[in-house]
């Protein structure tokens, strides 16, 4: 059983995390993490965001210096960006399973080498998903480098791609009804394994990646016991993580299928959550 104090390693996700509603840090949540890196606590993102996604500046100002990306495909030690641990799609997978999605009405991210890319064709899907907030939107338009053909990009570079991340346009009801045809086509491939990051997405990776296998791949390098870990998040893709840190905290803000199947629950990201965790277990 974990008392106070017991950990030596905290993950945590940003988007619905760290960052609230409006993809900010409250001072309460940086102070508290100050704080605790102060007193010896190793700090660590874990996020379904590609290494130009991470907030380099915000990391810098807190000491935060490793990142676990792309749900565990690639971790990084920052801000050198240097590449600890990755496994990837291989391109021509890759090219092969994107050839079938850009048939549907669907906005895609593919992530290569830490860098952001979309099908230059998926802007119109992006800028009709009502469901996205604003702020995601514009984070995803700004960050992304736009590729008129990226099946042959992928097949031309050899690039292997660290994860794709599919976001869906609602219809007049409000459903999504090209999530269950992309489902269908990924469900074509055993290679890779999908799941939910939010907003109703759909985020894959090579089978067996998870943010829970990027966080026992940097225990081993940072020679931390696993079970001094703690890691809090919000969505399906923080599942593993919080399973296999030594405990798992789930946002207020998360759905209640996330919250039952955590150790712990704080306050919502809006709330301060991750300063009031920090407050309670460190």
């Amino acid at each position: 059983m974990h008392t106070q104090n017991s950990f030596r390693l905290v993950a945590l996700d940003l988007d619905g995390t760290l960052f609230n509603s409006q993809s900010q840090v409250s001072n309460e949540n940086k102070s508290a993490i100050k704080d605790a890196i102060d007193k010896g606590t190793t700090f660590v993102i874990s996020t379904g965001r590609p290494y130009s996604g991470l907030p380099l500046e915000l990391m810098e100002e807190l000491g935060i210096r490793y990142a676990i990306t792309t749900n565990g495909a690639a971790v990084y030690k920052v801000p050198e960006k240097e590449c600890l641990f990755e496994t990837c799609i291989p391109a021509s997978l890759a090219s092969d399973i994107l050839e079938e999605l850009l048939q549907l009405n669907i906005h895609i991210n593919l992530f290569l080498h830490g860098d952001a890319y979309a099908p230059a064709k998926c802007r119109q899907a992006l800028l009709k998903i009502r469901s996205l907030p604003d702020s995601i939107k514009e984070y995803m338009l700004t960050t992304r480098t736009s590729i008129k053909d990226m099946p042959a990009f992928l097949r031309e570079q050899e690039a292997g791609v660290q994860k794709m991340t599919l976001n869906f346009p609602e219809g007049e009801d409000n459903s999504f009804p090209d999530r269950g045809k992309a489902m269908e086509i990924l469900d074509k491939y055993p290679q890779v394994s999908y799941l939910c990051g939010g907003y109703h997405n759909l985020e894959f990776t090579m089978t067996g990646i998870s943010k829970g296998k990027g966080l026992a791949l940097l225990c081993q390098y940072l020679d931390i016991p696993i079970d001094h870990t703690l890691a809090c998040g919000d969505s399906e893709n923080d599942l593993d993580i919080m399973k296999t840190a030594g405990l798992g905290v789930a946002m207020a803000n998360a759905p209640r299928e996330i919250q039952a199947l955590a150790d712990d629950i704080t306050l919502s990201n809006d709330e301060h959550g991750v300063a009031a965790m920090i407050r309670k277990w460190l």
